[in-house]
């Protein structure tokens, strides 16, 4: 089955989004690009990995990367609220300036969540850079993840999206473009 017949419409193509990573990676690099202190991007696992591995390797600066897993969502379409970390830095983030690479941010708990063991575990500085943006439903403010810089590639309207890593019951990840899931889909 192809999955484009699952979507109601197509939000941002492949081009839109290579586009706009390599404009993310840019403003990254720039505003770290004289830091004395080491920087490390810890995406999101499994919503991120694709975001992550796109700016990573578009980032000039030297970067140290690992993941963490944090469930929040399960197999449904809400968050639950309570994020829980499932599985945590391989990395030393101690003395560092570390980026929370994201899919998407919606009501802001996960984020707040990482943010606050970020610093737990000694990072100096802690940015956020998402893939997409839902401010429609938040909950913590941006200016509460942690003080460092908010980077966001698209600001994404309250709709089910799905693509370029992010999934539902764990389809679509691989899709090139982030698209709008029609209703029947999830609801069913």
């Amino acid at each position: 089955m192809d999955q484009l017949e699952d979507m109601e419409r197509i939000l941002w193509t492949e081009v839109e989004i290579s586009a706009r990573v390599s404009e993310l990676a840019a403003e990254i690099s720039e505003d770290l690009k004289k830091s004395k202190v080491p920087v490390a991007v810890v995406g999101v696992a499994t919503g991120s990995f694709i975001f992550l591995a796109d700016i990573a390797r578009r980032i000039t600066i030297p970067i140290s990367v690992d993941l963490v897993r944090v469930e929040s969502y399960g197999l449904g379409t809400e968050s639950s609220g309570a994020p829980r970390l499932s599985s945590d830095l391989k990395i030393d983030v101690q003395g560092k300036h570390v980026i929370v690479v994201e899919d998407i941010v919606d009501t802001g708990n996960t984020l707040s969540c990482l943010v606050s063991h970020m610093k737990s575990k000694g990072a100096s500085s802690v940015s956020v850079c998402t893939f997409l943006d839902k401010p429609t439903r938040r909950k913590v403010n941006p200016e509460l993840f942690g003080g460092g810089t908010f980077y966001r590639g698209f600001e994404c309207p309250d709709y089910f999206v799905v693509g370029y890593g992010m999934d539902f019951g764990e389809r679509y990840r691989n899709l090139a473009y982030i698209g709008v899931l029609k209703e029947e889909i999830y609801r069913s």
